[in-house]
């Protein structure tokens, strides 16, 4: 598979990132790693989303909460589409923290 491709997957569950990390380790490009960092950031900030609607909601009983669920779909949806078109953009809202971490990438 080539970067592009790599890329893009990195953004479909855990197991995807795992696939691109280990494959991108051969021929790994600015691309490939600024995405890797993007999503593995993503499913950071998944789980502790996840988390923080739980607490939430048995504090508050709050259904409507579970919308918020939605939010790391949707930031999936927006790194897929800037790996597909090959930019390296950060995801709205918390890629920014992610762009200088996780040193292990490259």
């Amino acid at each position: 598979m080539d970067n592009k491709t790599l890329s893009i997957v990195s953004y479909i569950t855990v197991f995807g990132w795992l696939v691109s990390f280990i494959l991108g380790k051969e021929k790994p490009n600015s691309l490939l790693k600024y995405h890797l960092k993007q999503s593995l950031g993503l499913v950071i900030f998944s789980i502790a989303l996840s988390i923080i609607i739980n607490i939430l909601f048995i504090v508050t009983s709050l259904g409507i909460l579970g919308i918020l669920g939605f939010l790391p779909l949707i930031l999936a949806i927006v790194g897929i589409i800037n790996a597909a078109n090959e930019v390296e953009k950060p995801l709205p809202i918390i890629g920014k923290m992610f762009e200088d971490k996780f040193s292990f990438i490259g």
